[in-house]
């Protein structure tokens, strides 16, 4: 094949890659990613730069493996090289974009506070809600609203800065290691507007929380508008300090939740029009039907039955939807085996750690929770032994496998934000949720 089907089938595994893992993730890993070739089973995907090729050949080529296998074949190899970025890829992927605005946003009764209360902030920001707090499940539509306030206000001349929370965190790092901090605030302490997505992820980084706390103060002692999204309210947010819970409930604290049939169905419609793709609505239908809970699942799974169809010069029907979402997803886990080194990649990747983190002796209330999931889930889903889990985390004994195991069904009992985390995380490993051992 040439370097274009190479691309066609890098665009389509992207499709289900971008709901596998975090949209921040995404963005910093994968989003700048190529197909450039794929001849004798050997598929070769370009990175922008050799920071990111050795990242993705360390610690995601089992799960860029299982995605592409279930396009290609059982039998091939993934090899990562610099090369250059799509000019115009074929499915649209998260990113800062002009599609994120409050046009194109569907407002259901799921959404309708957080949308409201979002428009009034872009409009008058500081005057209102401050800070607003938007908080919902993986995929509903917080970056959406972020991204919309975000192009409003530049759009009327306000200025306005967007960053994750760990993009925050390397900038602060990066500013004390480097001797300019006062860089650092003049950046986000100058702005009429200062939205910070994920915010959870500061929690238990003192010296984070300690630069945020000023820069909060600051912000809204001069009336500026504070944003902040998080998969939690404030009070759920573990490790994180009395004194920013508080300041983050000053304001409005709105959620957004999943959103019913005919609103999935609106948002696929919409989708459809961007992509510029010819979608019967039984597809649509087919596709709401299927998923209920997270819209950029909903998306991706819209974009990988456009791309599959692409990639295959067919009609787009329901039974051919059906095929892709099988395909790239529940074919490709049957033909290759759930491999510990996957497991823990994607627990590692959901808790925002790296597998070495969950390998280490660090054993911060973070880490030792996602290590935990990992050795419940590697004991739940695959044949390996005791002893060969505790060999995977860190050379742990069998006892501290079982102790974990029985740990973390318990809490799941009673919490169900870890219940949720970890059936999000079986469901990335395209797990289907069974009785727990304990």
């Amino acid at each position: 094949m040439g370097a274009r089907s190479a691309q066609e089938i890098w665009e389509a595994a992207l499709g289900e890659l971008q709901v596998q893992v975090t949209r921040s993730y995404y963005r910093t890993w994968l989003e700048k990613t190529t197909g450039l070739s794929y001849q004798d089973n050997r598929f070769i995907i370009g990175a922008p730069n050799t920071f990111v090729a050795e990242y993705l050949d360390k610690n995601q080529r089992s799960l860029i493996e299982k995605t592409l296998i279930g396009l290609t074949g059982p039998d091939i190899r993934v090899s990562f090289r610099v090369g250059p970025e799509p000019a115009a890829p074929a499915v649209s992927r998260p990113r800062h974009s002009l599609k994120y605005t409050f046009d194109s946003f569907v407002v259901s009764d799921s959404n309708r506070l957080a949308y409201a209360a979002a428009m009034s902030v872009a409009e008058n920001p500081g005057r209102s809600y401050n800070p607003l707090f938007l908080y919902g499940g993986v995929g509903l539509g917080k970056t959406h609203l972020m991204q919309a306030i975000y192009q409003a206000a530049r759009t009327n001349d306000f200025r306005a800065l967007y960053v994750s929370a760990e993009q925050f965190t390397n900038e602060f790092v990066t500013a004390v290691r480097e001797k300019s901090t006062e860089e650092f605030r003049t950046r986000f302490r100058s702005v009429d507007i200062l939205l910070i997505d994920d915010i959870q992820f500061i929690s238990g980084k003192e010296q984070t929380e300690e630069s945020f706390f000023h820069t909060f103060n600051e912000l809204h002692n001069a009336h500026r508008q504070i944003v902040l999204a998080s998969d939690r309210p404030p009070k759920s947010i573990s490790r994180l300090g009395d004194r920013l819970c508080s300041r983050f409930e000053w304001g409005l604290i709105a959620d957004i939740q999943p959103p019913d049939f005919d609103t999935r169905l609106a948002i696929l419609q919409a989708k459809a029009e961007q992509e510029k793709a010819n979608v019967p609505i039984e597809v649509l239908e087919f596709i709401a039907n299927r998923i209920q809970e997270n819209i950029r699942e909903l998306e991706g799974s819209l974009h990988r039955a456009i791309a599959y169809a692409r990639l295959f010069r067919a009609l787009l029907t329901p039974e051919l939807a059906a095929r892709a979402l099988e395909d790239i997803a529940s074919k490709g886990a049957k033909r290759a085996p759930l491999t510990p080194e996957l497991v823990i990649a994607t627990v590692a990747n959901s808790f925002q750690l790296t597998p070495d983190d969950l390998k280490s002796r660090k054993r911060d209330r973070l880490t030792a929770q996602a290590r935990q999931v990992a050795m419940y889930l590697l004991k739940e889903a695959t044949t390996c032994s005791l002893a060969q889990i505790g060999l995977e985390l860190g050379h742990r004994d069998h006892s501290t496998v079982v102790h974990a195991s029985r740990k973390i069904a318990v809490d799941m009992d009673n919490d169900p934000y870890l219940r949720r985390k970890v059936l999000d995380i079986e469901q990335g490993l395209n797990l289907k949720p069974g009785p727990r051992g304990y």
